[in-house]
């Protein structure tokens, strides 16, 4: 039985996986799908956030020992998460099977405007300015969302999260500050997979693909979907990881690119 941790990306929960640990459950069915706050955010919005990544991986790495889960462990890590998830598996290689980066950039090898795409930084402004929690929810669903049909719902719903379990400016600001100081091996630690939309309106896909092609590892690109692939089509993600687990016993060249026409929606399920 293997073990898929699972990390989201800046001032995000677990909750914002919605319906994706089924999908991924579905296609791994004796799989333990484990999804971790990261410090800071969600359940442990009340703690100080780390002010490296690093240290973003070393809190997480304690907290799934704490859990009872041991290691080796498969990673699946969404945008900053997949920092954390690279630098978990630099320091301690021997704790990670795998990892499936997710619309992910590193500084090391991607220019800050394909990072962080000048388009959408009239919506990031917006988005600070926005005193609205549905108004800046809105914002954040059209940034990151290329494909989720039930709009209205998902926004209420990040609505209620971000009133439950909302992330202090303080610690934004500390996981943003950590995210941009983050420098990747210039190899990868463990196999990887790597997986990005081409319709990303918030991080250019380029990023992915450099990550690929410095790990040399393979490239999955979601012909529509946005930055949130696993709401915009999580059942998507999750065939092409079961794909991926399949090459590591049957190796293929690499990289490969996968472009697949496929759309199906998710089902928010909850953690």
């Amino acid at each position: 039985m293997s073990t898929w941790i699972l990390l989201r990306g800046l001032t995000r929960e677990i909750r914002h996986w919605g319906g994706f640990p089924g999908q991924l459950l579905a296609e791994i069915p004796r799989a333990r799908v484990w999804p971790l706050e990261l410090p800071g955010n969600g359940e442990l919005n009340v703690l100080a956030s780390p002010a490296t990544i690093a240290g973003m991986a070393s809190f997480c790495r304690t907290e799934a020992a704490r859990l009872g889960a041991p290691p080796p462990y498969f990673l699946v890590a969404m945008s900053l998460g997949g920092m954390v998830a690279s630098a978990w598996s630099q320091a301690h290689p021997e704790e990670i099977a795998g990892c499936v980066l997710v619309s992910t950039s590193f500084g090391r090898f991607s220019p800050p405007h394909h990072r962080l795409r000048p388009r959408a930084w009239p919506a990031l402004v917006a988005i600070l300015l926005d005193r609205s929690t549905e108004g800046r929810e809105r914002r954040i669903f059209s940034l990151t969302s290329g494909l989720a049909r039930d709009r209205s719902q998902v926004v209420a719903e990040w609505a209620a999260i971000r009133r439950s379990r909302p992330v202090s400016p303080r610690n934004a600001l500390r996981q943003l500050l950590a995210a941009a100081a983050y420098r990747a091996p210039l190899a990868a630690p463990v196999p990887t997979l790597v997986l990005a939309g081409s319709g990303d309106r918030l991080v250019d896909p380029r990023c992915s693909g450099a990550i690929a092609r410095r790990w040399h590892c393979p490239l999955a690109i979601h012909p529509e979907a946005g930055h949130d692939l696993p709401l915009d089509d999580g059942a998507w993600v999750a065939t092409e990881i079961g794909r991926w687990l399949k090459t590591l016993v049957e190796p293929l060249p690499v990289p490969v690119e996968v472009r697949q026409d496929a759309f199906v929606a998710g089902v928010h399920q909850g953690r």
